[in-house]
């Protein structure tokens, strides 16, 4: 498995450095239901630090705010993390929505901190055109291993949080949907229509969740 794993990777490569980025893999791709192996320098530094590269551009590309390598078809514990989008002042204070800068974890576990929760619509870039309520922990601690391989520990309130939470979620074969309100389900013409608001009162009300 460790050399069928890294001949994927090398595919990727040899295809980005053709000027090519990888499809993102699609809800019912069994990728995204396996639990990924974890990272046990299956890859040379190189080829790590060109995969990390591959999975921001193309988180770029989607555009999206994280991006797993089991969406890539690659069934590794990695995963790229980046937010950088512009929103709205309320926005920013009712979801606690803070710039995260970009940074890659492999072997991620998290652990929440405390017992409050959040919930808010979310989507994933292999689910695409959904969007549903997620209740995830408000705070988590973030254990996981950096490209270079240093141990590292940070924590994360608000939206970071819930991003941390969905991508190391991929890595064990579960999707946002798994955990979602699923009467909150909207596709993206719905949700821009009618549920965009900072919060989801509104959407509770006329959904019946």
């Amino acid at each position: 498995m460790p050399d069928s794993l890294r001949s994927s990777v090398l595919n990727l490569i040899q295809a980005a450095e053709d000027g090519a980025l990888p499809s993102i893999v699609q809800a019912g791709h069994p990728a995204l239901r396996a639990v990924s192996q974890p990272w046990d320098a299956q890859l040379e530094p190189e080829e790590l630090a060109a995969l990390i590269e591959i999975m921001r551009s193309t988180m770029h590309a989607a555009p999206g705010v994280g991006l797993a390598a089991p969406q890539l078809g690659i069934p590794l514990q990695l995963a790229v993390l980046e937010d950088s989008f512009t929103v709205s002042e309320q926005i920013q204070a009712t979801r606690e929505r803070e710039p995260l800068p970009f940074f890659a974890i492999l072997n991620p576990r998290y652990e929440p901190l405390g017992s409050e929760k959040a919930e808010f619509y979310e989507g994933c870039l292999s689910m695409s055109g959904w969007q549903a309520v997620v209740s995830r922990h408000r705070s988590v601690g973030l254990h996981f291993i950096e490209a270079n391989g240093q141990q590292s520990y940070r924590e994360f309130t608000g939206w970071q949080a819930r991003i941390v939470q969905h991508e190391t979620d991929h890595l064990s074969g579960t999707l946002y949907l798994d955990r979602a309100e699923l009467r909150s389900l909207a596709n993206n013409a719905e949700y821009a229509g009618r549920w965009a608001q900072p919060g989801i009162e509104l959407a509770q009300r006329e959904l019946g969740f």
